[in-house]
């Protein structure tokens, strides 16, 4: 039962975190049809990456992974967790400050450490305008991130993983106007961004306030749990460093060929989305889970915890992988091609996909290997990891430019995450039976695979069969549906008979949520 309620709430999550990423397709299907991959739209997703980067680094990919399981003691053990987190907050907010006045002043070093193939041409300028402007929402966000931290280890995940689709809304809604009232769309996007920020971080204090934490700025003071925090957080901002890095080397290379960078942002979404709809909602929900159960002594039920995450993550991304490298070209020609993005973008776009996605299931992973470590406040050996990973990520990345051109960006980042997730399976070996993987997971994730090989084969007939309707302005969005019907109908139809999972388990997870 305890196993069901955890994939509810990854269904939770995940369910609400499906919306965003709509709403996030819709607005890069109009950002691409307005904008296409010319410089405006390059330097708009520079100035865009760059504070989410600064969030990941600081709030998200660390701060967090170190607050939640000391949280979520605190309300286990009946200590004051409400002063806790307001003295986390206040300390986050004076540290993100420090950070963002200083990022301000060197805004022009900080796009061209980005992307230093702008240099030279009108991209550079409009990407340093725009990020001046995006900037600010570092701050918003992250405070965004520990609130929402607090909501989950409560229980409660619908408002935090609401969250993203306000921004969302808000740059469609700018785009729109711009559109109607004749304003430069770049500007207005960018103007966006932090007038988002600051709705997003008043849905969650309202969240949080309702449940009890309605935490206020004040000046922190350095107590034992906060310097306690510090401690931890620090190599886990050191590993999120290490993994922005990452992104930087992507973005470096993809900055030297033009149209690059807009083509792996309209790839990422593709990915992102069975990413961010099951990896990130696995995390978000286990982690404050094995930080009770380690508490509680409770090792079956970690153990438990443990597969039932990986094996629900497995069932849902293999195929999501598979799907999206064999049927990559239809998926983002029916949902990207028209206006300034045009078939030279869409071919371009359709191969960064298959490459990101060859990595998918191993970032899916990730997610679910990590909070073994940072449950047990470990953060010094995903830090050695990322740094492996780094260097895997930046060779690859350099050394297959002159074969593979801008491709050698995702390329890199797939294999970088393969490497990660077997180092943190190696590593975690070591900490006790909860990690042992058992016997359910061993004789269903084969199945799963062969499952998603015959949906494989479905796709690609399917595709050959409708390629007429898939070009079609009028018949396309009903030819992708129906083949990506038939690809769901025969993965889970296929799975279910070969004993991949079991049908009633989605349903009553879908239930529970």
């Amino acid at each position: 039962m305890a196993q069901v309620r955890l994939v509810s709430g990854i269904v939770t999550v995940g369910g609400v975190t499906l919306i965003s990423r709509v709403f996030g397709f819709a607005r890069d299907i109009a950002f691409a049809a307005t904008l296409g991959s010319g410089p405006v739209a390059e330097a708009f997703l520079t100035a865009l990456s760059l504070p989410n980067l600064f969030r990941r680094f600081f709030a998200e990919g660390a701060f967090n992974l170190a607050f939640v399981p000391m949280f979520a003691r605190k309300l286990e053990g009946g200590d004051d967790a409400a002063d806790f987190a307001a003295n986390a907050m206040s300390g986050l907010a004076l540290l993100v400050s420090a950070v963002m006045a200083l990022a301000m002043l060197a805004m022009p070093w900080l796009v061209w450490a980005m992307a230093s193939g702008f240099q030279g041409d009108m991209r550079f300028g409009l990407a340093v305008e725009f990020s001046r402007i995006t900037f600010p929402y570092i701050l918003m966000i992250s405070l965004t991130a520990l609130l929402s931290g607090i909501l989950n280890a409560t229980g409660r995940f619908a408002a935090a993983a609401f969250a993203p689709v306000v921004l969302n809304l808000g740059l469609l809604t700018a785009m729109g106007l711009a559109l109607w009232l004749g304003w430069p769309v770049g500007p207005a996007l960018a103007w966006s961004v932090p007038l988002a920020g600051v709705a997003q971080l008043a849905l969650v204090w309202w969240a949080a306030a309702r449940a009890g934490y309605p935490l206020k700025p004040r000046r922190p003071r350095l107590t034992a749990d906060l310097r306690r925090l510090a401690l931890v957080a620090a190599p886990a901002m050191l590993a999120g460093g290490v993994s922005q890095i990452n992104l930087l080397v992507g973005r470096q290379v993809a900055s030297f060929f033009d149209g690059a960078v807009a083509w792996l942002s309209y790839a990422d979404r593709l990915y992102q989305l069975p990413l961010g709809v099951v990896g990130v909602a696995i995390a978000v929900v286990l982690l404050p889970d094995l930080s009770r159960r380690l508490r509680n002594g409770d090792a079956a039920g970690g153990r438990a915890s443990l597969n039932r995450a990986a094996e629900f993550g497995l069932a849902l991304t293999i195929p999501a992988a598979v799907a999206l490298m064999v049927i990559a070209t239809p998926l983002v020609e029916v949902l990207f091609q028209r206006g300034a993005f045009g078939p030279r973008d869409t071919a371009a776009t359709a191969l960064s996909v298959a490459c990101y996605a060859a990595g998918l299931p191993a970032l899916v992973l990730h997610k679910v290997l990590q909070p073994l470590f940072y449950a047990r406040e470990d953060t010094v050996r995903p830090f050695r990891y990322a740094l492996v990973c780094l260097f895997v990520n930046a060779g690859l990345a350099v050394a297959l430019v002159p074969v593979a051109g801008f491709l050698a960006a995702p390329i890199g980042m797939s294999v970088a995450a393969w490497v990660m997730v077997a180092l943190l399976w190696h590593g975690a070996q070591s900490m006790g039976p909860e990690t042992r993987v058992d016997g359910r997971f061993r004789q269903r994730v084969p199945r799963m695979v062969l499952a998603a090989g015959i949906m494989g084969l479905v796709l690609v007939a399917g595709a050959t069969l409708l390629a007429g309707p898939l070009h079609s302005p009028h018949l396309r969005y009903g030819a992708l549906a129906l083949l990506v019907s038939g690809g769901i109908a025969t993965y889970f139809g296929c799975g279910a008979a070969l004993g991949a999972f079991v049908l009633a388990d989605f349903r009553r997870a879908l239930r529970r949520s």
